[in-house]
């Protein structure tokens, strides 16, 4: 059998079984192998779509021809094995930026990551931990979050594929239109379930929303078992690798279950099992998307070797106002530790959750974060990490209490979602990253006693961004360069709104005092050369 397809972002192989199974997806591997012209060569593995039916999806890294034949572990499936084809792949012509400049890697510098053509990708995430399942309906209220995220500045959402936390694998509210993620016993999945997944997963792709597909809950590796999870990650990279996605591989990677009779045990289980998890994910993946995991503080501390991550996600606390010193304490020292990756601080102070942590503790941890070396920012809103809604709130955890049911409809309005994704805005108009702290530029300089101390960053000679948490009193610049004419202005993090003050004119010593701002809250005081 000869295939042939045209295809300019994801293509989609169709194969069928010939011999008989009794449990295709555990009994059998299936995988493609497509060579470019030039001679790259590109190892896909197939995904079982139930029945006899089995698919691959490739996405073609750069226009030309590719030619693939397909290998089954049984050799004599003619079905699945020595299925020859070509696909070919023409440009990209269109203006999502996902496709448009290639799929996600990381920089040279090891510290941001860039789009495969070199263009650097500030990332604003969003959390959707359980979009996948019915409580987000298709097509109406997925496709409404989806806009409203887009229009304000999210390019990434932190996505489950399930098992999801916050509830036992077979509660209802982590079903969608087809039922559960896996069949009974957690033996297959269930194919359909991952059909209607199909569905929210691509149209967020087309959207410019990069999902990042969290494989599971952490705590399920000692309730599901490693061999079981390793073949269900062969199943989510076969599915969906072919898409710009990054993985993690499972969130709060070491937090074992809420109601666990031996928490120590299963932390160390879950750490060993998580590692192998990774390691196998990373040798299959012929797509080479990048790979994480989500922690219960610092990403790299949930793995038995932080070589097998490409960035390091954190978890900096839902403590409300006490949670922004450690905020920027675990960026910076995430930020200095080898080996050296892009950092994400992947979750803060969910908006409203314990009915607090709204806007100005999101300013203050987005501006905390990504001043201080962060490659990017995962902004959370309670109601939407759960999809609450208003005839099905969300209810307690297995811990028996409930972290809140605002609707996600109403969540996704709070204005600090809103002001955070305005902040990714703000910081792609400079060359974000190749700034630096420096917290000698100003005073007060950010100091745990005092959360309305100010933090600086920028590059000398270019350009100085000041985060002055409270502006009562503005912020004496200091060190200002000799010879440097510095333009400044003020930029409004809760409107987005600037307001320029002109030439800059230091003293003897360096040092500025810029004017009073135009309102009495936290504001960004701007320098740069024109």
């Amino acid at each position: 059998m000869h295939l042939f397809a045209t295809v300019d972002q994801v293509c989609e192989i169709s194969l069928s079984s010939t011999s008989e199974y009794g449990d295709p997806y555990n009994e059998i591997e299936v995988d493609g192998v497509f060579r470019h012209s030039d001679g790259r060569t590109f190892k896909i593995p197939a995904f079982w779509r139930g029945g006899r039916r089995w698919a691959i999806r490739f996405s073609p890294p750069d226009a030309g021809e590719y030619a693939f034949e397909t290998q089954c572990s049984n050799q004599s499936d003619g079905g699945l094995h020595g299925v020859t084809g070509t696909v070919r792949a023409n440009a990209y012509e269109g203006a999502n930026p996902l496709f448009q400049h290639g799929r996600l890697r990381v920089a040279t510098d090891k510290r941001h990551f860039e789009h495969a053509d070199g263009t650097p990708f500030f990332w604003m995430g969003d959390t959707w931990w359980m979009g996948l399942t019915l409580r987000l309906d298709w097509p109406r209220g997925f496709q409404m979050l989806a806009a409203d995220r887009v229009a304000k500045g999210f390019n990434v959402v932190q996505i489950i594929a399930g098992p999801y936390p916050d509830m036992e694998a077979w509660d209802a509210r982590g079903r969608n239109e087809a039922g559960f993620p896996f069949a009974a016993d957690f033996a297959r999945v269930n194919t359909d379930y991952f059909d209607m997944a199909d569905l929210k997963i691509a149209y967020m792709a087309d959207a410019g929303l990069m999902p990042c597909i969290v494989g599971m809950w952490g705590y399920y590796m000692p309730i599901i078992g490693e061999e079981r999870i390793t073949r269900y990650w062969r199943y989510l990279v076969a599915r969906y690798g072919a898409y710009p996605v990054t993985w993690c591989i499972c969130g709060e990677g070491g937090m074992p279950y809420y109601l666990s009779k031996t928490p120590q045990e299963d932390a160390t289980a879950q750490k060993t099992g998580w590692s192998h998890v990774m390691a196998y994910v990373r040798a299959i993946d012929g797509h080479h998307n990048l790979i994480t995991i989500h922690p219960t503080q610092y990403g790299r501390e949930q793995v038995d070797d932080p070589a097998l991550m490409d960035f390091e996600m954190l978890q900096t606390g839902h403590g409300d106002l006490e949670s922004v010193a450690p905020t920027a304490e675990t960026v910076i020292t995430a930020v200095g530790r080898t080996p050296t990756m892009p950092v994400i601080n992947s979750e803060v102070n969910y908006e409203g959750i314990l009915g607090r942590c709204w806007q100005n503790v999101q300013r203050l941890c987005f501006y905390v974060s990504a001043l201080n070396g962060a490659a990017g920012y995962t902004y959370g809103a309670n109601g939407i990490w759960q999809m609450s809604t208003r005839d099905n709130p969300y209810g307690p955890s297995p811990h028996g209490r409930c972290w809140g049911n605002t609707p996600w409809q109403e969540a996704m309005l709070l204005p600090g979602g809103k002001q955070a994704a305005w902040g990714a805005s703000f910081m792609r108009r400079f060359p974000w990253w190749e700034m630096e702290r420096h917290p000698e530029w100003v005073e007060p300089s950010w100091n745990r006693e005092n959360l309305y101390t100010c933090t600086a960053a920028g590059v000398p000679g270019k350009f100085r961004v000041i985060y002055a948490p409270m502006a009562w009193d503005p912020p004496l610049v200091k060190g200002l360069e000799s010879g440097v004419a510095y333009q400044a202005y003020y930029a409004d993090p809760c409107t987005g709104h600037d307001f320029p003050l002109g030439e800059v004119k230091p003293d003897a010593e360096g040092n500025w005092h810029p004017p009073i701002p135009p309102e009495v809250h936290d504001w960004l005081l701007v320098l740069s050369v024109q």
